[in-house]
């Protein structure tokens, strides 16, 4: 084998993983991470919180997220009933039910279907705060991810931050659910920023 086809079946190493008869492919080393991420965060549950250091507002968030992480339900149920991706359908309505109402730039509306428009709205209301500004996310702060990570274009809610670390709660997330994550925020590829509560 050359060393041209040597290095790039190097960099295009395939890892694979068998899941209950289906096959899982990944490639490159970015991908490798990917998948440790995903398979680490698949089937996580709820975490235990303490909410007694929490203002009421994110109180609130930790409750709503809860029953709707328990329920599983449609994602139209954050949409309005429109058939949609609904990662920020779920932010907004969320945020909504907790008494934090964002508003749509263009409709006026509490739904912020896009995460564009959620990251813009953000901004426009000096409430977002870049990835590499050193902010350290709090409960109910919502993070925004580039299609350069592996939620792809996507938002989801903190629920917790503790040395670097960091658990969201997110609606539209492995295949189409309400899921909890956990992973370091270091170096993290694709984190935009958060839009802080």
């Amino acid at each position: 084998m050359s060393g041209k086809r040597r290095k790039l079946g190097i960099t295009f190493a395939v890892v694979v993983l068998l899941l209950g008869g289906a096959t899982v492919v990944a490639v490159n080393a970015g991908a490798v991470g990917f998948v440790t991420t995903w398979w680490n965060n698949r089937d996580r549950s709820f975490p235990d919180l303490d909410t007694a250091t929490m203002t009421p507002t994110q109180q609130r968030i930790v409750e709503i997220t809860r029953t709707e992480f328990d329920a599983q339900p449609d994602g139209t149920k954050f949409s309005e009933g429109v058939d949609e991706a609904w990662c920020a359908n779920f932010v907004t309505w969320v945020m909504n039910q907790a008494g934090a109402p964002l508003e749509n730039p263009n409709s006026g509306s509490w739904r912020i279907p896009g995460v564009y428009t959620l990251t813009e709205y953000y901004q426009d209301h000096g409430r977002f705060r870049a990835a590499d500004s050193g902010y350290e996310p709090k409960p109910g702060d919502v993070m925004l991810y580039s299609d350069k990570s592996f939620f792809r274009q996507h938002t989801n809610i903190v629920l917790a931050y503790d040395d670097g670390r960091v658990t969201t709660v997110g609606g539209n997330e492995w295949g189409g659910h309400v899921r909890v994550n956990e992973f370091e925020i270091a170096g993290y590829v694709g984190l935009v920023g958060y839009g802080v509560l």
